[in-house]
């Protein structure tokens, strides 16, 4: 019964995550804020916003207006019951470490899906998920919150010498500030054992992708930018649930 609920709860989750990645990188309010229809603008009903449901029982369009509804909402939802499940999945048992890591995974899965559409990884989610690391260690592992903060530190400061250097040498900026709070929240969550983990990871992950992209004819310009932060979330959230540091 301790993973039922994060399972239960998650396609709710993944509905107001929705909410964030679509609003808050246009500066639009987040919370008492009514949900409506897209295409023509009228506020949906309770029943029209039932996650999963909805969109099945409506064949994916508006009740009003008969618009489609984006599959973006259908994918986040879906993916943050992935998130839950595979937390679950990993660590059913203690409840309280199962429910720390789904609020990593679905804090992360806003971070890069954000990053991804608008090159942005908003301060206002990055800096409170290093405290949320920190509180969650605390809270499952107090031993090891000295680790975690020192984690946090070595890790902003490494990717912002990094950066520094990089402009240096290339006359331009590299790495985003965003980047380097993201593995400072890293850090925060997976100690100082595993960020050598999440850096090499990102770095592998990001590198295959692009590759990928060329090998299918996408041609990437040298100056043009590519978000590192959905390749930091994904190695973050595979350290985390899967390489056995940081977990109580």
């Amino acid at each position: 019964m301790n993973g039922l609920m994060p399972l239960l709860l998650s396609p709710f989750v993944g509905s107001f995550l929705g909410v964030v990645i679509r609003r808050l990188p246009l500066g639009r309010p987040v919370a008492l804020a009514r949900s409506e229809c897209e295409g023509c603008g009228r506020a949906l009903r309770p029943r029209d916003m039932v996650p999963l449901v909805s969109f099945v029982m409506l064949r994916g369009r508006c009740r009003f207006c008969r618009a489609g509804i984006a599959r973006f909402h259908l994918w986040i939802e879906l993916a943050a019951v992935a998130v839950a499940a595979e937390a679950v999945w990993a660590r059913p048992d203690p409840e309280a470490g199962a429910w720390a890591d789904c609020v990593l995974g679905w804090w992360l899965l806003v971070l890069a899906w954000i990053d991804w559409d608008h090159l942005r990884l908003p301060d206002v989610l990055t800096l409170p998920l290093v405290l949320a690391g920190l509180l969650a260690t605390w809270a499952l592992e107090p031993d090891g919150v000295a680790d975690h903060a020192m984690a946090a530190a070595l890790a902003y400061l490494a990717f912002r010498g990094i950066a520094w250097g990089y402009r240096v040498l290339r006359g331009r900026e590299g790495l985003g500030q965003g980047d380097a709070k993201l593995l400072a929240a890293s850090g925060a969550w997976v100690g100082v054992a595993g960020l050598p983990s999440v850096v090499l990871g990102a770095a592998v992950v990001a590198l295959v992708v692009t590759l990928g992209g060329r090998a299918l004819g996408r041609h990437v310009a040298g100056d043009v930018p590519i978000p590192f932060g959905p390749y930091l979330a994904l190695a973050t959230w595979g350290v985390r649930v899967w390489g056995g540091v940081g977990l109580a």
